[in-house]
C-alpha cells in the first residue's frame, strides 16, 4: 500500500464533503460528488484492510 495514495483518497473525500456542505449545490452535482466520495472511501478502506492483513501476517512470522 502506498501511503500517498491512501492519504490522497482521504483528502479527496474531505474535499468532496466540503463541497456537499455548500447549500447552493445542485441535486445532480451532489449525487455525483456523493458517489465519488463513497468510491474514494471504499478504496481507502480496502487499502487499510490490506495493510492490516499484511501487518498481521508479518507479526505472525516474527512470532514463529
Amino acid at each position: 500500500m502506498k501511503i500517498d495514495d491512501f492519504e490522497k483518497k482521504i483528502e479527496r473525500s474531505k474535499e468532496i464533503l466540503e463541497k456537499l456542505m455548500d447549500p447552493s449545490i445542485t441535486l445532480e452535482n451532489s449525487m455525483k460528488l456523493y458517489k465519488e466520495g463513497v468510491k474514494e472511501l471504499k478504496e481507502a478502506s480496502k487499502m487499510l484492510e490490506k495493510a492490516k492483513l499484511e501487518f498481521e501476517e508479518l507479526s505472525k512470522e516474527e512470532s514463529a
